[in-house]
């Protein structure tokens, strides 16, 4: 992996604001609002949002509401700040509007740039428009005496354009004709990229693009910069949300765009590890997690049972049913079950590794047991995995993301202990290190 360019090696959520409202009495009441949050309901990036939140005709009230509200709340908002821009590949005219804009917002005389930590820019098409936006960065600092690079930059890949200029970055990354390592996040905009893509469904919602998705991913591992998905746009979908997030999860992709104040919330807790470990069962292609009583793990549903026989067992798993025996039950289950390992499991696992490592052992097997109760029948199965150098760098992400966030957000440190224990949170900002 790339080494990281910025302070932040991970972003959880990036929350968007309109920068100001047509018709209500204080314009950038929303802005306020969101600059006050705090804890679990703070993003990692706050995005006060001057293009498509905001009313063409109030986007230069609220170039000026950006710089009310971060020169009065900024010092004191605990994520990142970055608001975003206007801007097209294709107009001219909307580029000057977004760089004047800029210009404005980032005057040290106006109190609001020592808090800001970079803008976004919308709507980029291929690689020489990154660097014309980069461009505008460069004479922004120049212009006001600010470190070249200072602002850092992030830009929503909604064309394909865009998205075929991800491969380009990291080479044109550290040429001395631009300042690209300034770039941070790469940011799913999938409404426009399905517009620009001229896909059509048949109910009219958006597809998924989970290719989309996979390649900003792997433009940022490969870039050094930070991937994050667009908006889920139906909020009240938690279930959605969650699934969503699991699936970028596991393209590497952590971070994901939230609407509201609750989709904060859940992305900020959903990367990081669970408090309580837990088992999994395949039940018949779905995956149900099982009760944990006095110690047993219980399956209590319809659609598998055991019996004990003469002789061994009956397994049923949906309709069908086989007759095992001990050893082949065993190993049944063991294909049948996984197992979620709590931030506790984790560390465990990491500091029995690192004391093997240190007494010069290369590699170590770490059961894992449970007692399963199918029906009634109760069941013990139990596996060794082998940890290696590689095993323990890959269990080694969770708790990076985890160490990232307690080091950049200490308003968050009550909400952590709480969750995990004191103790555990200590042990966790120990290991690795």
């Amino acid at each position: 992996m790339t080494e990281r360019r910025h302070d932040r090696a991970f972003v959880r959520t990036f929350f968007t604001s309109p920068t100001a409202i047509e018709g209500e009495e204080d314009s950038a009441k929303m802005l306020r609002r969101a600059a006050q949050l705090r804890g679990m309901q703070a993003p990692d990036v706050w995005v006060p949002d001057n293009e498509d939140a905001t009313a063409p005709s109030m986007r230069d009230e609220g170039a000026q509401n950006i710089i009310d509200v971060v020169s009065e709340h900024g010092a004191d908002f605990p994520g990142e700040i970055h608001p975003r821009m206007v801007w097209h590949r294709d107009s001219p005219g909307t580029r000057y509007q977004g760089f004047q804009h800029m210009l404005k917002i980032a005057d040290p005389e106006k109190g609001a740039v020592e808090h800001i930590d970079g803008f976004v820019i919308p709507e980029v098409g291929g690689i020489d428009d990154w660097k014309k936006a980069d461009e505008f960065f460069t004479i922004v600092e120049n212009e006001y005496g600010l470190e070249e690079g200072s602002l850092a930059m992030s830009v929503i890949i909604e064309s394909g354009q865009a998205e075929l200029a991800m491969r380009k970055l990291r080479d044109e990354m550290g040429k001395p004709e631009n300042n690209l390592e300034r770039m941070f996040l790469l940011v799913d905009g999938e409404v426009d990229y399905t517009k620009d893509m001229r896909a059509i469904t048949p109910t009219g919602e958006l597809p998924p693009w989970p290719e989309l998705r996979h390649n900003t991913s792997r433009g940022a591992s490969a870039a050094g910069c930070i991937a994050v998905d667009g908006p889920y746009d139906d909020i009240r979908d938690v279930e959605g949300y969650h699934e969503r997030m699991t699936e970028n999860q596991a393209k590497g992709m952590l971070g994901i765009w939230s609407l509201t104040p609750g989709q904060v919330v859940e992305a900020n807790t959903s990367p990081l590890p669970p408090k309580t470990g837990s088992w999994l069962l395949d039940v018949d292609g779905e995956q149900v997690e099982l009760e944990s009583e006095d110690g047993v793990e219980v399956y209590d549903g319809d659609r598998m049972s055991l019996e004990a026989s003469d002789g061994g067992y009956e397994l049923r798993v949906g309709s069908d049913t086989r007759t095992l025996d001990e050893d082949e039950l065993h190993e049944e289950l063991l294909g049948l079950t996984s197992y979620v390992p709590s931030m506790d499991d984790i560390v465990d696992s990491m500091e029995e590794f690192e004391a093997a490592k240190e007494a010069g052992r290369g590699a170590i097997a770490m059961e894992r047991s449970a007692t399963l109760r199918i029906g009634g029948t109760e069941f013990d199965i139990s596996t060794d995995r082998m940890w290696d150098e590689a095993t323990y760098q890959a269990a080694m992400t969770p708790i990076s993301l985890f160490q990232d966030v307690y080091e950049n957000r200490p308003d968050q440190h009550e909400e952590l202990e709480e969750r995990y224990s004191t103790d555990v949170v200590e042990r966790a900002m120990e290991v690795g290190l």
